[in-house]
């Protein structure tokens, strides 16, 4: 809600109590279907067996190509690693990493930060620990003082656009010719939840993930929208 000064005009709520938090360093997330931790070069060659059934269509809207060897892994993780506001996570599955996700563009000075550069392996695709493995990351977010999470996608990739609504972020607006890739231009979709969104939300992943919302054989018996849409 807006407030009004002393000139009568519009200014943002007061942010009381708030204040910038520490950039967010790598540490493990641990959940009851998967395990996040930082992401390593030694990672590479499970994460290349991981990928080896994934289909080439898996990569349409990823930055980089199909993994052709170990070393293509490897030199990504690398990339990864270098950036200075990036922190990749491998998820894994019985201690075995099924594929990885990263905290992008942390921006500690207006507690923000995108969860992206998402790559799944067959094991781990439609799966409830692919979801925990991103309520993990808000979570961990959140509660590290961030006041703001985003989902960035290619306008075009309906996939990642479900799956962020699906998550219970809100789409915000395309950002025309915001980029480029593969020799392709890329309009972009944003996504966020705030931390106002952040209560509704969190209740509706942990009532989603409670083992009473499965059937015996793994089916969801209320979905995480229905759930959140009704509280």
């Amino acid at each position: 809600m807006s407030r009004i000064n002393d000139f009568g005009q519009p200014i943002g709520r007061e942010l009381a109590g708030w204040s910038p938090p520490a950039p967010l360093r790598a540490q493990s997330l641990t959940g009851s279907h998967t395990t996040l931790r930082p992401l390593h070069v030694d990672d590479a060659g499970a994460v290349f067996a991981a990928m080896q059934r994934a289909e080439p269509a898996l990569y349409t809207y990823m930055f980089f190509d199909p993994f052709t060897s170990t070393d293509d892994v490897a030199d990504l993780i690398d990339f990864m690693k270098s950036q200075p506001d990036w922190l990749p996570y491998a998820i894994e599955i019985d201690n075995v990493p099924q594929g990885f996700a990263s905290f992008l563009r942390i921006n500690p000075g207006d507690g923000a930060v995108e969860i992206g550069s998402i790559l799944y392996s067959s094991l781990l695709q439609r799966t409830t620990a692919a979801t925990e493995a991103v309520y993990l990351l808000i979570r961990h977010a959140f509660d590290s003082g961030y006041r703001r999470v985003e989902w960035k996608c290619d306008a075009l990739n309906d996939p990642s656009r479900a799956a962020a609504e699906r998550l219970g972020f809100s789409y915000e607006g395309t950002f025309r010719s915001a980029t480029h890739y593969k020799g392709r231009n890329r309009d972009t979709a944003w996504f966020a939840m705030t931390l106002e969104d952040w209560p509704t939300c969190r209740t509706a992943f942990e009532s989603w993930l409670d083992p009473a919302n499965f059937t015996e054989d793994g089916r969801q018996i209320q979905s995480l929208t229905a759930i959140r849409d009704s509280s």
